[in-house]
């Protein structure tokens, strides 16, 4: 039986589960081989189920589309390939510089590490452009290293964005780059299953951020630094970890970080599937996550995530194609179209959604 992990937002009725799906207390929610419907897949969310192994159906042979996708085209440009190649420069030397850190207890040096996200930053033409950039290198490998410089490379954007000064913009970057300093202590074998993690793979790859915080809690770095890898995975509605710290008790940095990390985490190619469409990511974070994450930043953060796309082509799940031309503000996801002679405004159209950047 081939099977694929899909996220609940990606559920559609019909489908069929692979495997039982339990709760985060190891209740069975829904059973194996269940036929989905709308009232099985909004328990699902309810129960804040993250993702579900579903029965893959034979695919209809189909006539290969040779029209360079906007990806393909972006990673034929030749800023593209200048910014790979300093990226992957950067990767190395920031693995090198991390690993000292945590097998040698080498002190961390601030100067240094953001060297490593800033000449990526300021090669790029714009915040919108370098973000565009980092959307084209989905096709690497998710690891701890990628994930953070990533994260680093998004949190700086994001806090342009929110207009701070060029000191915070640094402390944001480095704890960018170090929130999960901690996994590289977590087993190879939990951290790239493929599958739902057991109650005791999950304690452990939990223990990543106090483990991390370990790491940098006598280092002579920024406190936000530390409190932003120690509380990255809090939740504004109570439902985080490691504390259950809610609202404004969570540290400000780490607010932001969280936002960026799971972005990153969501939109990034990984062992069970490929890298999701942004505004698929959007959607999700719509539907589940102004309770989780504070609405002050999250609503900055997706506006100017979506207006990357302004005038970008995007294919539909009814197979049309159109070009975005107007952010519903209210409805990030679901943009206004220009599909040939004709405007299609999706916040009037649920049953349409954009399936591909095209």
């Amino acid at each position: 039986m081939n099977k694929s992990i899909l996220f609940t937002f990606e559920l559609e009725p019909g489908m069929i589960t692979a495997e039982d799906v339990y709760t985060v207390t190891g209740q069975l929610l829904i059973p194996e081989r269940t036929l989905l419907d709308n009232s099985s897949i909004h328990k699902l969310k309810l129960y804040n189920v993250s993702t579900v192994a579903i029965i893959d159906s034979p695919e209809e042979p189909s006539v290969q589309d040779t029209t360079p996708t906007y990806s393909e085209r972006i990673q034929d440009s030749m800023e593209f390939q200048e910014f790979k190649a300093d990226y992957l420069e950067n990767i190395d030397e920031f693995h090198d510089t991390i690993n000292d850190i945590v097998t040698k207890n080498a002190p961390i040096q601030p100067e240094e590490l953001l060297v490593h996200a800033a000449g990526l930053i300021d090669s790029s033409q714009t915040t919108y452009h370098l973000f565009d950039m980092l959307h084209n290198m989905r096709e690497f490998d998710d690891s701890t290293f990628t994930h953070s410089l990533n994260v680093a490379l998004i949190c700086r954007v994001f806090g342009k964005w929110l207009h701070m000064p060029e000191d915070d913009l640094d402390v944001l970057t480095l704890s960018g780059l170090l929130h999960d300093i901690g996994k590289l202590t977590t087993p190879g074998e939990i951290l790239t299953k493929p599958g739902r993690l057991t109650t005791a793979e999950y304690q452990v790859m939990k223990d990543h951020v106090k483990n991390g915080y370990a790491y940098l809690k006598n280092q002579p770095i920024d406190p936000r630094i530390k409190e932003a890898c120690l509380f990255h995975h809090e939740r504004c509605d109570g439902s985080g970890y490691p504390f259950g710290l809610s609202g404004n008790k969570i540290p400000e940095f780490a607010r932001i970080v969280s936002i960026a990390d799971v972005y990153d985490a969501m939109t990034a190619k990984r062992v069970y599937r490929g890298p999701i469409c942004p505004f698929k990511v959007i959607k999700f974070i719509e539907d589940e996550g102004y309770n989780k994450y504070d609405p002050r930043f999250l609503l900055t953060f997706l506006e100017n995530v979506v207006a990357t796309y302004i005038h970008t082509t995007v294919r539909l799940n009814s197979g049309q194609c159109g070009e975005v031309v107007l952010i519903n503000k209210n409805a990030l996801s679901r943009p206004m179209l220009q599909c040939d002679n004709e405007f299609i405004d999706l916040s009037k159209h649920p049953e349409l959604s954009i399936e591909q950047i095209i």
